[in-house]
């Protein structure tokens, strides 16, 4: 496979684990006013005395595992920050977030709600001024309908613990989301969903069907309650704009009992280029069943010994490989795909087998904690007509004069053109090709500049390539390079505007009178948070 973070959805970073290194990082940023951190606490205890709530879930810099709580997959974020969280709750019950909600706005002191911690700008986990976590690990139920048809996933959960609930009530019962396991619930699904089967399937928002929200008055909304337009925001626009979600109810999908897996790779000395070209014209158009990714990560040739770059084909098929095999040799018989690339194995199997965990025991799935973290950053675009050979080859000039570097192009089509652009917040529908998703990743702190510098010269020079007017991004791939200057959300929906029109297009503007209407005051915000009209 590749040699770096697959993205947020897919596939953890290359192997850094050093939890010192985390807890350095951690230890060096400023701490925030002791007044703050007094008054919280004697607030939640007032509250939790008269909810019953236990204590033992509030967490304060001085406890041992507080540490432990913040890890996430990205180390920059908490590197570059300012302030560390006063306190990390972890709620057992929806009375303690309805209390941290009342404590929050008692004392001004902002609240960030964290599920996973795979966001690319640590958005969930921290800030530049005070504030609290809500940490969502404790809510991480899966309940299963009788019929097998729907599901109540909590937005703790992970990805693996869904999928691994999943596994154990049927070989062909799924969900199309991404793979790797532990990124959190709560941000993938209201940010959108991407994942293998979503050609097929379409995204994981778009099995949603009903939720449960805490808003800024601390009520807990249902879809009825809490009406369609809210309900319409959060399957898509990102659920911590508007409130705390606790749970979706998501309709399932069954998948064969037999799928097929391939990871194909070619250097630009197997003609690797050509092929990437030629991939553009047929990703989006191949079987609604089978999804072709590629990696494209600098390489060096065993052959010459000289630097190049590989570009990995990987491929989900929701069918047996003799019938792969004749979409491949119809439809892209460039690839030369053979019989001996092809892996039939079960959906949970494939599951593993894209997030690097293949012949792993299932339980594996239940492990919250990303394996892998890194300094890294990230950024994404779109692309609506396919790029020229010459533009291919830029890239791998880029790609070849920085390690640690990959890009990621992900296909549309299939079931994105049965929705249309407004259906939900997620606007990349119809006419989209394939995403393109950029990472770089790297070791240590002082390592950062040159890798951001490096990155963004690689995305100016893709401008002329992608979309435009807008230039268009995803929000599931936060990067706050767009509209740099955002700070903790206080900003105006002309300023907004500059990253709300490339993750929504049109519908930012129904994002903001959504947000505008349940949450005037803009007690829900973070730097690229949805704003209401008056702020």
């Amino acid at each position: 496979m590749s040699n770096i973070t697959r993205n947020q959805e897919m596939e953890s970073p290359r192997i850094i684990t050093l939890f010192s290194l985390i807890l350095a990082n951690i230890l060096i940023l400023v701490t925030s006013s002791s007044q703050n951190y007094d008054d919280f606490l004697e607030c939640l205890s007032d509250q939790f005395q008269r909810s019953n709530s236990a204590t033992d879930i509030i967490y304060t810099p001085q406890n041992v595992t507080y540490a432990s709580l913040l890890l996430a997959q990205n180390l920059r974020p908490a590197a570059t920050a300012r302030e560390r969280p006063e306190l990390i709750i972890t709620p057992r019950r929806e009375a303690d977030i309805q209390a941290a909600i009342h404590c929050s706005k008692k004392l001004n002191l902002p609240l960030r709600v964290k599920s996973g911690g795979h966001d690319f700008e640590g958005l969930s986990y921290t800030s530049q001024t005070p504030f609290v976590v809500v940490d969502m690990r404790n809510f991480r139920s899966v309940t299963i309908a009788r019929d097998g048809k729907t599901a109540w996933v909590q937005t703790g959960a992970t990805l693996g613990q869904l999928y691994h609930t999943l596994a154990l009530r049927s070989r062909t019962l799924a969900f199309p989301a991404g793979v790797c396991p532990t990124v959190g619930v709560g941000g993938h699904f209201s940010g959108g969903g991407f994942g293998m089967m979503s050609r097929r399937h379409a995204l994981a928002a778009d099995h949603i069907v009903d939720a449960r929200i805490v808003n800024a008055d601390g009520e807990i909304l249902d879809r009825k309650t809490m009406g369609e337009d809210l309900f319409w925001a959060i399957r898509g626009g990102g659920g911590t704009s508007f409130g705390i979600v606790l749970e979706f109810k998501v309709t399932l999908v069954t998948v064969p009992e037999t799928v097929t897996v391939f990871n194909v790779t070619r250097r630009l000395e197997e003609n690797a280029t050509e092929l990437v070209h030629r991939w553009q014209f047929v990703a989006d158009k191949i079987d609604d069943n089978l999804l072709i990714r590629i990696f494209l990560h600098p390489d060096v040739s065993p052959t010459t010994g000289n630097k190049t770059v590989a570009a990995s084909f990987t491929s989900l098929f929701l069918g047996r490989a003799r019938d792969l095999l004749q979409i491949m040799e119809k439809q892209f018989p460039e690839l030369g795909l053979t019989e001996q690339d092809c892996l039939e194995m079960s959906w949970i199997e494939s599951e593993l087998f894209f997030s690097g965990l293949r012949d792993q025991p299932l339980d594996v799935l239940l492990d919250r904690n990303p394996r892998d973290v890194l300094y890294y950053k990230g950024k994404s675009d779109y692309v609506s007509t396919p790029f020229p050979l010459e533009g291919l080859r830029g890239i791998w000039r880029f790609l070849v004069e920085e390690e640690g570097s990959e890009l990621q192009f992900s296909p549309y089509g299939g079931a994105f053109n049965r929705f249309s652009e407004s259906e939900t917040p997620f606007p990349h529908r119809r006419g989209t090709v394939f995403m393109i998703e950029y990472v770089v990743g790297w070791e240590t702190l002082n390592q950062s500049q040159q890798h951001l510098d490096w990155l963004r010269r690689l995305y100016d020079y893709m401008e002329r390539y992608v979309t435009k007017s807008p230039r268009a991004a995803y929000v599931n791939y936060r990067d706050l390079d767009i509209g740099r200057n955002n700070i903790e959300g206080n900003t105006s929906y002309e300023q907004a505007s500059v990253w709300g029109l490339r993750y929504f297009n049109n519908n930012f503007r129904r994002l903001v009178r959504v947000k505008t209407k349940v949450d005037p005051s803009n007690f829900f915000r973070n730097e690229q948070s949805i704003p209401p009209i008056s702020s």
